[in-house]
């Protein structure tokens, strides 16, 4: 938000900070009542080493596997889910490193590991084919498995996957390598006990940006009350307008650094060269591609560039190709755009 919307934003914020105490435990987003009423629920399944935390809705259609953005988790699908769960069988996956999955200390954070994982989860839990789409890092993870294990896959939506973009060294020429340096210190110098009070601090350009002056200072104050008065529960900070950023920190508050130092190193990608991948795969594929820009100095602020986009639209066999006006996260800035197309895409297979 700019002008009077930050002024507008750091105002709530302000009044969230002054009376955090008892805002903190009645601000509830309204979509928790929404996905209750549409029949999800909250499970876990064992799968090798890692304990998957996923939502699954009522069977009332093909299944479909939602993989969230990185620094997420599944509740940022939580505007379309509804919708979605009239024609599919919905499963919200967090993957390692989000939301309450739990992954063993000496886990490997790579696509390889993360990918084998998933689709033994859809092997085991789901037992079907299965249509699936990932947002950013969920992108490329829904490639691998369309790459690697075909037998599960009918088709994919990628939407706004950072192909070519996220691999190494190509990464340190984006926007993204920034907030990866926070976690690559985190995870292997600074280890803090807080990471998402880490990540506010050691981020506060970007809340400055997004939020408003002082916002990095009033974060703190508001997530420390909400803390106090929920503990144990995922953050929500309600008057915090901004769906994007409200959804970010609840996913910071349960992320592992360690994810994203893989991205920082390259470490993610190891022995999951993109271009190959996506030359792999034989499923209808569509490309979903949101708004990018590129910054004076030459550094990619956004998923892809046209020409990444054109270079994966080259390697997919049935690939179709769709711009989107909207931010990085488009099921969350415009969740209609968003089904829409999915719907437009998938119903038609």
């Amino acid at each position: 938000m700019a002008g009077a919307g930050a002024a507008l934003g750091l105002l709530a914020f302000t009044a969230l900070a002054a009376a955090a105490g008892p805002l903190a435990g009645v601000m509830s987003d309204p979509y928790h009542a929404k996905l209750q009423a549409a029949g999800y629920v909250q499970k876990t399944a064992r799968v090798n080493r890692v304990t998957l935390s996923y939502v699954e809705g009522p069977d009332n259609g093909p299944p479909l596997v939602l993989l969230h953005a990185q620094l997420l988790d599944w509740f940022s699908y939580s505007r379309v889910l509804p919708e979605l769960a009239r024609s599919y069988h919905v499963f919200d996956v967090d993957y390692p490193g989000h939301g309450s999955t739990v992954a063993p200390a000496d886990y490997p954070m790579t696509a390889n590991q993360i990918g084998a994982d998933l689709g033994d989860f859809i092997a085991q839990q789901i037992a079907a084919p299965v249509y699936v789409t990932g947002n950013s890092s969920g992108g490329l993870l829904a490639v691998w498995l369309a790459a690697h294990r075909p037998e599960l896959i009918k088709a994919a939506l990628l939407e706004d996957p950072p192909l070519f973009s996220a691999e190494y060294p190509r990464i340190k020429q984006t926007i993204a390598d920034r907030a990866f340096a926070t976690s690559y210190s985190a995870a292997t110098k600074d280890h803090p006990d807080d990471f998402l009070l880490y990540w506010i601090h050691g981020n506060a350009k970007f809340f400055r940006k997004n939020v408003g002056p002082g916002s990095a200072f009033l974060l703190t104050q508001a997530v420390r009350a909400y803390r106090r008065a929920n503990p144990g529960k995922p953050l929500e900070l309600g008057l915090l307008r901004d769906d994007t950023v409200r959804m970010l920190l609840r996913g910071l508050d349960q992320y592992d650094p360690r994810f994203g130092a893989a991205f920082y190193d390259g470490s993610w990608n190891k022995g999951f060269d993109h271009a190959l991948a996506l030359a792999r795969i034989e499923c209808p594929v569509l490309l979903m591609q949101a708004n990018f820009s590129t910054e004076p100095d030459g550094t990619l602020n956004g998923a892809m560039s046209k020409e990444d986009a054109d270079r994966a639209m080259s390697l997919l066999k049935h690939g179709t190709y769709l711009k989107v006006d909207a931010g990085h996260v488009v099921n969350l800035d415009h969740p209609d755009r968003f089904i829409a197309a999915l719907n437009g895409f998938l119903l038609k297979k």
